[in-house]
């Protein structure tokens, strides 16, 4: 069979910047690409990895001196019934172009990410969670099917009820199985395109997961902003954001609300700044002596507990508030650490974490908080308890220690009962996978992968990285 595909060899890189890999770039535009990708790949010995928009803060969608899928051009939302909220789209379709279509008909999507730039293939690859995890779950509970192209060519359809064991170990499993094409999803009902927000500060972090705890089951979405500089009787404080949506007939003009001319992110910064610049000025903060005044004033402006409106985008997407915002920590870039801890272990583990963090002199620029329950898939990071986002720089000083710091946070978070996110961390080892999934798990993913990939041509960097 010809080989139709248009091959370039580019430098790739995470979200964060922070990590390199020169790739064959492979544009897909239909399910027979696909094909062709991987015909190509076994002819001259290559591995392939599918790629969405490649905002995995880790090496999730890099792979080395291999093949990566480019599935951005597989971008069509191929059915939407705005009677029964039921979208079927290509796996290349953002959250961006799914939320901008069923909106407008009274409907959101029922987990989003902190950006809207994320593809549902790379949803799903990592089963997502959002400020909801705790009420909905991950957004696999919300796939209806899916259907996915394996390495042998097949064309194969799941659902919780048809290969099951594919449909919960695909969802999640790092794009290690087969490519997705295609995914059919349950919308979420709204009656409005705004969200009631309350936001209070917590003095320390004893009170700030107590109040996640506490709050979480009165409200549908609940996010927490954590200083991680402050130290003393302050570990830990910072703020909550808890939100739900607004109920049948609060919004007295809903589909003023919900039209898109309404949601959208405002594109200057205190109504001057544009915010395509903004990651240049944020640039000379980016230090840790800039980042501690930043966390202080951003605990002290939020000294006054409110209430107040906010669209659905601007409550969801803070990550897209200011464009390229990650180029502002420099030249070695950014990774983010985050774990997933038991309600009985969270505080103890993270105030040891957060302690050593400044003992090292390597705080985290930024903290964020969730609340979270467990699901059944089978490379899961679900916990019932919480989880704990930090945001790094790295520097060409700091790489070897930060690294080091990151491998003994590993240590503490595992003795805890905790798991981590295959989407974020960057430094998680074979022996650490193996501790958090567990050998039955970690031998039922194998079993699959022979099953579905006999000649082994999907990897990716993660993959090796976690699996070897």
């Amino acid at each position: 069979m010809p080989i139709n595909l248009n091959v370039t060899f580019t430098q790739l890189e995470n979200f964060g910047h922070s990590l390199q890999a020169p790739s064959y770039r492979i544009p897909i535009k239909q399910t027979e690409d696909i094909y062709e990708a991987f015909q190509l790949a076994k002819k001259l010995g290559l591995k392939v990895t599918a790629r969405g928009t490649g905002i995995s803060y880790n090496d999730a969608s890099l792979n080395g001196g291999g093949i990566a899928l480019d599935m951005r051009g597989m971008n069509r939302i191929e059915e939407w019934d705005p009677a029964t909220g039921v979208v079927r789209c290509e796996s290349g379709v953002t959250l961006e172009q799914l939320w901008q279509r069923v909106e407008p008909d009274g409907w959101w999507p029922p987990v989003v990410s902190g950006t809207m730039k994320t593809t549902l293939g790379g949803c799903l690859a990592v089963n997502i969670h959002g400020k909801n995890n705790f009420q909905v779950g991950a957004i696999g509970e919300h796939v209806i099917e899916f259907t996915a192209m394996l390495p042998t060519g097949a064309l194969v359809t799941c659902s919780p009820r048809k290969n099951a064991d594919l449909f919960y170990a695909m969802i999640s499993g790092l794009g290690m199985l087969g490519v997705f094409t295609s995914v059919t999803l349950q919308m979420k009902r709204i009656f409005s395109g705004l969200v009631a927000v309350d936001a209070w500060r917590v003095p320390n972090l004893s009170r700030h997961l107590s109040d996640l705890r506490e709050h979480a089951p009165t409200h549908d979405y609940i996010v927490g902003w954590l200083d991680a500089f402050a130290s003393g009787n302050s570990l830990g404080r910072g703020q909550i954001h808890a939100a739900r949506q607004l109920n049948e007939g609060e919004d007295p003009n809903p589909k003023k609300t919900e039209d898109l001319s309404n949601q959208h992110l405002p594109d200057r910064f205190f109504g001057i700044v544009p915010k395509s610049m903004l990651h240049f000025l944020m640039k000379p903060m980016m230090n840790n002596i800039g980042m501690r005044f930043v966390n202080i004033g951003r605990y002290l402006l939020a000294l006054r507990a409110h209430t107040f409106r906010q669209s659905h985008d601007e409550f969801h997407f803070l990550l897209d508030y200011a464009p390229g915002w990650e180029r502002s920590f420099g030249r070695g870039g950014l990774i983010q650490y985050q774990s997933f801890l038991p309600k009985e272990t969270a505080e103890d583990a993270w105030t040891e974490m957060l302690k050593l963090s400044q003992k090292n002199g390597l705080p985290s620029y930024l903290g964020v908080t969730k609340r979270h329950r467990p699901d059944k898939f089978l490379l899961t990071h679900a916990v019932d308890g919480l989880s704990l986002a930090l945001d790094f720089k790295v520097t060409d000083s700091n790489r070897l220690k930060l690294g080091e710091m990151l491998q003994e946070f590993d240590r503490i978070v595992l003795d805890a009962g905790g798991r981590f996110y295959f989407a974020k961390n960057s430094e998680t080892t074979a022996e650490s996978t193996r501790r958090f999934l567990g050998d039955e798990a970690v031998a039922k993913f194998r079993k699959l992968k022979k099953r579905c990939d006999p000649n082994g041509l999907l990897e990716s960097d993660l993959y090796r990285r976690i699996f070897s």
